[in-house]
C-alpha cells in the first residue's frame, strides 16, 4: 500500500498524563490528539495495546487479541454511571513521571471491581453484543485470566495440572467455579475497547490515523498458548520446545535469548494461517496502520532449543513468508503495513519486503558511525521508507548524543560534518537538527518519539533492551507540550511537504 508523505509522533498510552498513575483513553489522550491537530501532525503510534506480562512489556503479552484494561479511564466510567466521585475522594499520590504499576493496579482493579458490580445490576445490550462477535477468543482469553487470577498470578505450567492440560472435567468444574471472574473479565474488554474505538473515531474524524504494532511471537504465559498449543511448539508440559530470538552479534556474544514458543507453521498453513488472519482482522478495527515487529522472522526465524540458556546454538529456520501474506490479503484485502527491518536482513528479506510492498524503518542513530556509507545517509533514504530519530528501544536522541560524545565521537564528527552543524552546539539543538533531518528526508513517514519533542534525556528513554525492570514506566507532564512545539512542528510540516 502506498502511503502520504506524513509525520507523526511516537507515544504509548501508558506515557500520557493521568492522575491515576498511569496513562489512560480519558481526557488527556484526547487532549493528546488536539496536540497532533494543532501541530498538523497526522500520525500517532502506539506499541502493542495488549495486556502486559512478564516485565510490563507490552511485547509479552497475555493475548494476541484482548486489550491492555490498565488504559480504561477511571472518569469516562464515572460518566457512565458505574463509578461516582465518591468513588475517587482518595486517589493516591501516585509518581507523575513513571508508572509505579503494583500500586496502580492494585488502586485500578478495586474500582473495576465496583464498577462491575453496578453494571451488572442492569441488562446492557452493546456489551451482550460485544461478548457474541468476539467469542473467538474473548471466551478463552477471560477463563484464562480468571484462572489466573485464582491460581494466584502464576504462569499457566504452573496451575493445577488438570486444568493446565485442558482435561474435560477439569474445564467444566473451573468454568462453574470462576463463573462472575469470567464475567468480570469480559466486562474489561468492553470497557477496553468501547473507550478505545470512541478516541480512535475521536483521532480519526480530525484526520489523525493510529499506527498499531503487531509482535511477531506470543508470550508462551498466555491465552493462546494454554487454549491452542497445538499452534506453537510447547510440550506436554507446557514449556516451550523450541524458541525465539536472535544470534550472536556485534552487540552481543551470546545473541538475545527471548524465550517465547515457535510456531508450528505446518499446522498453521493447514488451517489457512486462520489463527494469523484473526489476529490482523482484530488489529484493523482498532489501528489505521499497522507496524510488524520482527519482519524478518517471517522469511526465516533463529530457532533455539528450548533447553538452551542462550540464543549461540540455534539455527535459521525457513517461515512461510509471501504465503501468509497472500492468505490475510485475500480475506481482508490490500494491508497498510510498514516493517521492522533491523537487525540481521538478507537479501531474501529484503526480496520478501519489495514483493510485499511493505515500507521498511530507518533509524537517525544508526545512520552515523564507523563503517557508515553514503549510500546509507539521510538523503539517500528510498521514498518507500519510515523514518525515525529513535525508537522506544534506543535511547532518546539527547541521551544519544551526550553518550556519543565518549562512546563513538566519529558519529557525532560525521554527523556534524555532514549537516554543517557547529562544533559547541547544544544537545537540545542536535535534538531538533535530527528532527528536521527526518522530516526533510525522501521517507514518505517521518516519527518522532514524544521524549524528542521535548528534548529530554536518558531517565526518560522507554526501554533498554535485555534488561529487567525499570522499563516502559515513562511519563511526560501535559505543561511540556507547548505552543512552541507546535509551532515548530507545523513549520517543519509546511517546509519539507508533510502533512498537506
Amino acid at each position: 500500500m502506498k502511503f502520504n508523505r506524513e509525520s507523526g509522533i511516537l507515544l504509548h498510552p501508558t506515557s500520557l498524563p493521568s492522575k491515576y498513575g498511569i496513562g489512560d483513553l480519558g481526557k488527556e489522550a484526547y487532549e493528546f490528539i488536539d496536540f497532533l491537530y494543532n501541530s498538523k501532525q497526522r500520525l500517532w503510534q502506539v506499541l502493542p495495546l495488549g495486556p502486559v506480562g512478564y516485565g510490563e512489556s507490552p511485547y509479552q503479552s497475555f493475548s494476541a487479541f484482548a486489550g491492555n484494561t490498565m488504559l480504561i479511564s477511571i472518569d469516562r466510567m464515572i460518566e457512565l454511571n458505574i463509578l461516582t466521585r465518591q468513588d475517587i475522594l482518595s486517589v493516591p499520590s501516585f509518581n507523575a513521571d513513571k508508572v509505579d504499576f503494583e500500586p496502580v493496579k492494585e488502586y485500578k482493579q478495586k474500582l473495576f471491581k465496583l464498577a462491575f458490580n453496578r453494571f451488572c445490576a442492569s441488562d446492557n445490550e452493546a456489551f451482550e453484543l460485544f461478548v457474541e462477535e468476539n467469542g473467538y477468543w474473548l471466551d478463552e482469553y477471560s477463563f484464562f485470566m480468571a484462572l489466573k487470577d485464582h491460581f494466584g498470578g502464576v504462569a499457566w505450567n504452573c496451575w493445577e495440572k488438570s486444568i493446565a492440560k485442558r482435561e474435560a472435567y477439569a474445564m467444566e468444574y473451573y468454568k462453574k467455579l470462576l463463573r462472575d471472574e469470567i464475567t468480570y473479565q469480559k466486562f474489561l474488554q468492553f470497557m477496553f475497547f468501547t473507550q478505545w474505538l470512541e478516541l480512535k473515531a475521536y483521532a480519526n474524524k480530525k484526520n489523525i490515523k493510529i499506527i498499531g504494532d503487531i509482535p511477531i511471537f506470543i508470550s508462551n504465559d498466555s491465552s493462546d498458548a494454554w487454549s491452542q498449543r497445538e499452534l506453537f511448539e510447547i510440550n506436554e508440559e507446557g514449556y516451550p520446545i523450541k524458541v525465539a530470538g536472535v544470534p550472536p552479534d556485534f552487540f552481543s556474544e551470546t545473541g538475545q535469548y527471548w524465550g517465547n514458543p515457535h510456531y508450528k507453521w505446518d499446522k498453521i498453513e493447514n488451517s489457512q494461517f486462520k489463527w494469523w488472519i484473526d489476529r490482523f482482522e482484530m488489529l484493523l478495527k482498532v489501528v489505521d496502520i499497522i507496524r510488524i515487529d520482527h519482519f524478518r522472522g517471517f522469511e526465516a526465524y533463529w530457532e533455539i532449543p528450548g533447553s538452551e540458556v542462550t540464543a549461540i546454538n540455534g539455527k535459521w529456520v525457513k517461515a512461510p513468508g509471501k504465503k501468509l501474506f497472500a492468505a490475510i490479503e485475500k480475506h481482508l484485502g490490500k494491508l497498510p503495513i510498514i516493517v521492522e527491518d533491523l537487525g540481521v536482513i538478507t537479501k531474501e528479506v529484503e526480496q520478501l519486503k519489495k514483493e510485499l510492498d511493505f515500507p521498511g524503518m530507518k533509524i537517525l542513530q544508526f545512520t552515523f558511525g564507523k563503517g557508515s556509507e553514503e549510500r546509507f545517509l539521510p538523503h539517500n533514504y528510498e521514498i518507500d521508507s519510515v523514518v525515525y530519530t529513535g525508537t522506544h528501544d534506543n535511547n532518546t536522541t539527547v541521551g544519544w548524543y551526550k553518550d556519543s560524545l565518549q562512546s563513538q565521537p566519529e558519529a557525532i564528527e560525521q554527523l556534524k560534518r555532514h549537516f554543517d552543524i557547529k562544533e559547541d552546539v547544544s544537545p537540545k539543538d542536535i535534538c531538533w537538527k535530527l528532527i528536521e533531518i527526518a522530516f526533510r528526508c525522501n521517507s514518505v513517514i517521518a516519527i518522532v518519539p514524544m521524549q524528542d519533542l521535548l528534548c529530554l534525556d536518558s531517565e526518560a528513554r522507554m526501554n533498554i533492551p535485555s534488561t529487567i525492570g525499570g522499563n516502559w514506566n515513562w511519563r511526560f507532564n501535559k505543561e511540556h507540550a507547548t505552543v512552541e512545539i507546535e509551532s515548530r512542528l507545523i513549520e517543519l510540516s509546511k517546509e519539507n511537504n508533510r502533512n498537506q
